[in-house]
């Protein structure tokens, strides 16, 4: 009668521990809920990206993962947030890169992205281009150019926030093309794009993901891609170097970022998690469609040196061209 128990004992422990070790890495991360912070609102290119993840990840997790969306100050209030929190793996941000390298630059926060925050996966890279409202007359970059240059003082630009890249383009434009547009910063590319769909504001520089629905519908109409070559989602748009605006090359990628503080062996299961969520096929075709362009899988230190070059070259735009928030 005694030996019953303990043999029951034993044989639990043996079978706890061989599913311990067939366990994905998924599941080793946490057995509580999960807040995925995300610096925009609802409905731009990062809150796409952070709920197919949510939801990939909650099936992964068998847990609660919800997104909690903290637009506002550039990024400024979703990081804070996730700095305040517990680096326990409880809380993660999705975010862009240009919310840790680009707004820094032109804006006074209280954390050092680059000492503060790590990045644990970078997902997909999302181009910007430069998209206007159907009623502009101008149907290319270079009649677009000549008309606002006819057009002094009375034409603007919106952007998803100020000091992103998607403000870094239009003055850097302005300033090569000889054009006044005026900056128009918003909390997001979706009430930025509603402005431009409605013809209040005339142009805007966004990220592909969201723009990319509009431009197929013909809600918005299209200028240039902000990259070295033409995107295979808009083979027939031209980038901005073909027409001679090199400097305009931009691209973030969206991924998955936590406080620094973290341990590297949780940093290590959340990356784990991440890149096998995103390698799903049902999950790695959504985000092709979206008009990601899905990304190798990298280390946390080569995740970080890529962060500080391009923090590095952020830096170096905004010195040259005497960008303001």
């Amino acid at each position: 009668m005694l030996k019953r128990p303990a043999f029951l004992r034993m044989r639990h422990a043996v079978i706890a521990a061989a599913m311990t070790l067939v366990m994905p890495a998924a599941m080793a991360w946490t057995n509580k809920p999960v807040r995925v912070l995300v610096p925009a609102p609802a409905g731009g290119t990062m809150d796409v990206m952070a709920r197919l993840l949510a939801d990939q990840l909650s099936v992964d997790l068998g847990q609660p993962v919800v997104v909690d969306n903290k637009p506002g100050g550039g990024g400024a209030i979703a990081i804070s947030a996730l700095l305040s929190a517990p680096a326990d793996g409880q809380t993660i941000m999705v975010t862009a890169t240009n919310v840790l390298t680009e707004v820094p630059q032109v804006q006074k926060v209280a954390y050092d992205t680059m000492r503060d925050v790590r990045p644990l996966a970078a997902v997909g890279r999302s181009r910007m281009v430069l998209v206007g409202t159907p009623s502009l007359p101008a149907k290319d970059l270079k009649s677009l150019i000549s008309y606002v240059k006819a057009n002094p003082g009375k034409l603007g630009f919106a952007s998803y926030s100020a000091g992103t890249a998607s403000h870094y383009a239009g003055v850097i434009l302005n300033q090569e093309a000889g054009m006044d547009l005026q900056h128009v910063p918003f909390a997001g590319s979706g009430p930025a794009l509603a402005q431009v769909m409605g013809g209040q504001i005339p142009l805007m520089y966004d990220g592909m993901v969201t723009s990319l629905p509009m431009i197929r519908a013909g809600k918005v109409q299209p200028y240039a891609v902000a990259s070295k070559s033409r995107s295979p989602l808009l083979p027939q748009v031209p980038t901005f170097a073909e027409q001679g605006y090199p400097d305009i090359d931009f691209s973030n990628w969206v991924g998955v970022v936590a406080s620094a503080q973290m341990s590297a062996d949780m940093s290590q299961k959340i990356q784990a998690a991440v890149y096998k969520a995103a390698g799903t096929p049902k999950l790695r075709e959504r985000l092709e469609g979206l008009g990601y362009e899905p990304m190798p899988p990298e280390s946390l230190s080569e995740l970080g040196r890529d962060l500080r070059t391009e923090y590095d070259r952020n830096a170096g735009i905004v010195k040259t061209f005497n960008i303001k928030p």
